[in-house]
């Protein structure tokens, strides 16, 4: 009986040891691994920049593939080859100078060529592979727009004004772009003044152009011009704060905002040449010898001819049965024109000359209405599509927000 409670005392110690064994071991260690972080590589031209030695240059004057390629050891049989493989995708007889080209080279002491890249623009590059295969391709580099506001007053000209204020002198273009046939740019004043909302493009953190122009304030002699960018169809437009179209039937002027007016309409002027007193029906343009000349609106040319004693190499174009337009003094035409041609609103059709009776190179620019000589000047021509009414609404909640915006431009006061 005594053996009996003993080895059930026994058993009883033995089973809470083992209980106190099991349950107070330590925790088995779980062994971390730290995930090894593995930075994505650099690229340039899509290409692992630290794979490669990178050579850069310049395309010289009359260089051609060739002559670079050969520089680097890759044989005329390859250049040959490559030449002509590459046809469809860019031709490398187009290789222009001063554009920028980078040979990527085994990061090895042989530095075996293995890519040649061509910039062919800020943008756009071309990629050729000098392996085997020999293929060729397009790419193109990301561009980053960002938007931006500048404001100034007129002191000699918009294209000096903008350029003083540290912004893209291409934005000058732009805007009389879109005021060409509201504005006549030849006759901004000193004191003027402008704000103006857009876009400016940059590629590897480099500017490279002007973007989208959403809306400017023009004020020219104390009156307002707005200008807001809407797209009603599929084409954008710009409309002013009441939805009307800023585009017109005319252009202001033929030639240019950066030139100057020589003459101006008159019926009665000394002739420079002739030296006795005639009518002059028409605007002079002064301008260098080859500025282009483009035609105000849509129209066929009427006639392509020479004016013996006058006007010299002229174009008249018939734009609708009122309006008729006449470019004078031409030194020469644009490819393409001809009598019976259609041309658009804005296209070149001519240069600056000074052909016929002419003291310098000009161009005198003449307009006639139902027949009658008329001061270009002076001339009102209807505008373009308006904001239909459906689309109002939504028209003026973008308006207003632009709107906005611009009034938080700061301008200098008079």
């Amino acid at each position: 009986m005594i053996k009996k409670n003993l080895a059930e005392i026994f058993l009883i110690l033995f089973t809470l040891i083992v209980f106190i064994i099991v349950f107070n071991l330590p925790e088995p260690i779980e062994e971390i691994f730290e995930e090894e972080i593995i930075p994505d590589p650099v690229l340039k031209f899509g290409l692992p920049i630290d794979s490669f030695y990178i050579s850069e240059g310049t395309i010289k004057r009359n260089q051609n593939l060739s002559e670079i390629l050969t520089e680097y050891d890759v044989d005329m049989v390859t250049i040959d080859r490559l030449a002509r493989s590459s046809r469809d995708t860019f031709d490398v007889r187009k290789i222009r100078t001063g554009q920028k080209y980078f040979l990527f080279q085994t990061a090895d002491s042989l530095k075996k060529p293995e890519y040649f890249v061509y910039e062919n623009s800020k943008t756009n590059y071309v990629v050729f592979e000098l392996n085997d295969s020999l293929k060729t391709y397009n790419g193109f580099k990301e561009v980053e727009v960002q938007q931006k506001r500048t404001s100034g007053i007129i002191e000699y000209s918009l294209y000096q004004s903008i350029e003083d204020g540290g912004e893209n002198p291409v934005l000058s273009d732009e805007m009389s772009k879109i005021y060409a046939w509201t504005i006549d740019f030849f006759g901004i004043q000193k004191g003027d003044r402008y704000r103006i909302l857009y876009d400016e493009q940059f590629v590897d953190g480099e500017p490279i152009g002007i973007g989208e122009i959403h809306a400017a304030q023009f004020q020219h002699m104390g009156k307002d011009f707005y200008s807001f960018r809407y797209i009603q169809v599929e084409d954008p437009d710009y409309f002013d704060e009441e939805g009307k179209n800023l585009r017109k039937a005319f252009l202001k002027a033929p030639l240019n905002y950066s030139y100057r007016i020589s003459g101006r309409f008159s019926y009665s002027r000394m002739h420079p040449i002739l030296r006795y007193w005639r009518p002059h029906l028409g605007v002079d343009y002064a301008a260098p010898r080859g500025t282009p000349v483009v035609s105000i609106g849509d129209g066929t040319v009427i006639s392509k001819a020479y004016q013996n004693g006058g006007g010299g190499n002229y174009l008249r174009i018939r734009h609708n049965s009122v309006y008729t337009t006449t470019y004078m003094h031409l030194s020469g035409y644009a490819k393409g024109i001809a009598t019976g041609v259609h041309v658009n609103q804005g296209d070149v059709i001519g240069y600056v000359g000074a052909t016929g009776l002419a003291s310098g190179p000009h161009l005198d620019f003449r307009v006639t209405k139902n027949g009658q000589a008329v001061d270009p000047l002076k001339v009102e021509a209807p505008p373009g599509d308006s904001i239909r009414n459906e689309k109002l609404d939504e028209y003026f909640i973008l308006k207003d927000s632009l709107l906005l915006d611009l009034m938080q431009i700061e301008w200098e006061e008079f």
